[in-house]
């Protein structure tokens, strides 16, 4: 596999070359929980419901996914820098303990999740007609847990070392074998929800093999070694710091879709909450390129401030702001003229549809500034800003939309539209404050690089 040089490619080719297999990467990746609502939510006569009991289970799906990243996206900077540095036996420690740890985490939330997933869905919002597919899907999935760590959480450490194709082609195994098996278990089983989950983690599975078979391999530049497996809390705690921002963006969805369920159950019942399923997905789904786009530019950004080289980290930021505000304003505009688009893919039910597409141009009216947030963001991550990129993270989700799912609903008259807007507002809020954040601090921090007032 070709690798990319790091510190002296063209920094906008160079970007491409990463990003464009990273979007691929993302987009695919997302593939694998909102292939399976499609079919669910083309089930003959309960389709609408399974769909909505699946979609109670998205904090946890969400939950599993963002203790991949606290190691995997905290730890995948961190190698970038070490390399940049040249300090490669540092950077094959930060591969190893990260990868034992994401084993442990794995043994403890399968079985937390075993013995308390009942009670969550509840809290959720699952109604009692919704909670048995809830149930059902979630006793599956979760068994599969140590598959989605270590193929989300290690594939980082695979792109941060520039093998973007690799990274791409850990997903991709794993989705096309998602998409394959679902119409077969789903339908030609007839296990209704039960196969959806079961092709979701024999999928990751695939994904997760590939991943550890190729970071044991000569092929990459730093491996897997058994030396690095005794975990030590001067090299995963600072993994762990800096893995505390996107793990806070990803398990936050978590809270947030909690927020919003209860509230929608309270004031919509299960439509309203059948139809924050499909916008969710709508939404995880028209996020992944700004996700894959700032996944494609945290190793360039990563190893030229590890290798102080300033107007390296500028010029790669710059062309990921450009393409990040570029996406965000095609989004709006499609989520605003043509929401069909989006909510046709998961139901033919009337009812759902229209107040799926209603909600969809609500909750995706902040989108035009989301650019502006992911960029400036996930820039401070790939500087190993630990502490500025928390706060970030918090601002968006803990600080201003859930409390807006609450706040807002007493002052209309229309409680449903009052939860669906809390999301434009606390993104536009947000965007604008990050933004201003980083245009303050980030000069002072490259400028401490070049003084040799390094990051440790």
């Amino acid at each position: 596999m070709k690798q990319n040089d790091l510190g002296r490619d063209k920094v906008g080719a160079l970007l491409v070359r990463l990003a464009v297999p990273a979007i691929t990467a993302q987009l695919i990746n997302a593939l694998y929980n909102i292939v399976d609502r499609m079919y669910i939510g083309h089930i003959a006569e309960v389709g609408d419901t399974a769909l909505t009991g699946v979609g109670v289970t998205f904090p946890i799906i969400m939950l599993i996914s963002a203790f991949s990243a606290f190691v995997g996206m905290g730890g995948a900077p961190r190698v970038a820098i070490k390399m940049g540095e040249g300090r490669k036996d540092e950077a094959e420690e930060i591969v190893g303990n990260s990868f034992i740890t994401l084993i442990f985490i794995s043994v403890i939330l399968t079985a937390v999740f075993l013995l308390f997933g009942k009670p969550l869905l509840l809290m959720f919002g699952a109604s009692t007609e919704t909670l048995p597919y809830g149930l059902s899907y979630m006793n599956i999935y979760v068994c599969g847990t140590i598959f989605v760590q270590l193929a989300l959480g290690m594939n980082p450490f695979i792109s941060t070392q520039g093998y973007a194709t690799t990274s791409m082609l850990t997903v991709l195994i794993g989705a096309i074998t998602n998409i394959v098996l679902d119409p077969i278990l789903i339908f030609g089983f007839n296990m209704g929800v039960q196969g959806a989950a079961l092709a979701t983690i024999l999928s990751q599975a695939l994904s997760a093999a590939w991943v550890i078979r190729f970071l044991y391999s000569k092929k990459t530049q730093l491996r897997i070694r058994t030396r690095y497996f005794k975990i030590k809390p001067a090299v995963i705690l600072p993994v762990m710091a800096l893995g505390v921002s996107p793990f806070i963006m990803q398990s936050t969805e978590s809270l947030v879709n909690i927020a919003l369920n209860s509230s929608l159950q309270r004031y919509g019942g299960d439509i309203a909450v059948g139809a924050m399923t499909i916008v969710g997905s709508v939404m995880q789904f028209c996020l992944m390129p700004l996700q894959g786009l700032t996944q494609g530019g945290q190793p360039i950004i990563s190893f030229n401030y590890g290798a102080r080289q300033n107007d390296r980290v500028k010029q790669a930021f710059r062309y990921v702001l450009i393409a990040a505000v570029c996406y965000s304003a095609a989004l709006w505009c499609l989520s605003m003229f043509t929401p069909q688009l989006f909510v046709s893919m998961f139901t033919n039910k009337p009812e759902l549809f229209d107040k799926a597409v209603w909600a969809l141009r609500i909750y995706m009216a902040g989108s035009i500034v989301f650019g502006i947030q992911i960029a400036c963001q996930q820039t401070f991550v790939a500087l190993g800003q630990a502490k500025v990129s928390l706060f970030m993270a918090l601002l968006r989700k803990i600080v201003l939309l859930i409390p807006l799912i609450f706040i807002l609903p007493p002052f209309f008259a229309d409680k449903v539209f009052a939860v669906f807007l809390a999301e434009p507002v606390a993104d536009v809020v947000a965007s604008l404050t990050t933004g201003t954040v980083f245009l303050i601090l980030v000069p002072t921090i490259l400028k401490k690089n070049v003084a040799g007032e390094l990051h440790s």
